[in-house]
């Protein structure tokens, strides 16, 4: 009985020893900086290897995003985004997108396969500043407001220039600062 006890335990060690034996190779988007104002990021790959250290073909891995504070979104606007390691090994999660708040955060990255789990953390920094936006209704507004008030300054002839024979001038646009005036 003893024997079988051993033998057991001998093979609860081995099996636990396994699970930590999967490993996960950060191959590219570690210490990357991602663009707030062009919005574009450098996409995370990871390499999955086994104890002897070959590629993993078909072993789940996941990307997640912080909450809150810099970060991202995948393209499913969801900040987890799973993938299926190819017959290299690697996985990537593709068409990562910064929000607008600049700092540094961390991916992480959880494969696992056949019961065996490991992890791995990527250091990304998103920079700049977000596009100031304005409202399409505020430039309209802005436009119409400004014509408003020069054709009542037209219709009206108040402060319109005469020519010299009492005739009103007509108003010149020039490109640029919009201004009424003589021609010139």
């Amino acid at each position: 009985m003893r024997r079988v006890a051993a033998l057991a335990l001998s093979l609860l060690v081995t099996l636990t020893g396994a699970q930590s034996q999967l490993k996960i190779a950060v191959l590219e988007g570690d210490r990357a900086v991602n663009d707030i104002r062009k919005r574009t990021a450098r996409e995370p790959v990871v390499e999955v290897r086994d104890a002897a250290d070959r590629p993993v073909t078909g072993a789940s891995v996941t990307f997640l995003l912080p909450d809150s504070g810099p970060s991202g979104v995948f393209p499913n606007g969801s900040r987890l985004v799973s993938t299926t390691t190819d017959e290299n090994g690697q996985a990537a999660a593709i068409g990562l997108r910064p929000n607008t708040v600049a700092g540094e955060f961390q991916i992480r990255v959880t494969a696992s396969y056949q019961g065996q789990t490991a992890s791995a953390t990527l250091t990304q920094t998103n920079v700049g500043t977000p596009p100031s936006r304005i409202p399409g209704k505020l430039i309209a507004l802005l436009a119409l407001g400004g014509g408003a008030a020069t054709g009542v300054l037209i219709a009206t002839g108040g402060g319109a220039p005469s020519r010299g024979d009492g005739q009103p001038a007509r108003p010149v646009i020039t490109p640029g600062t919009p201004e009424v005036g003589r021609p010139r």
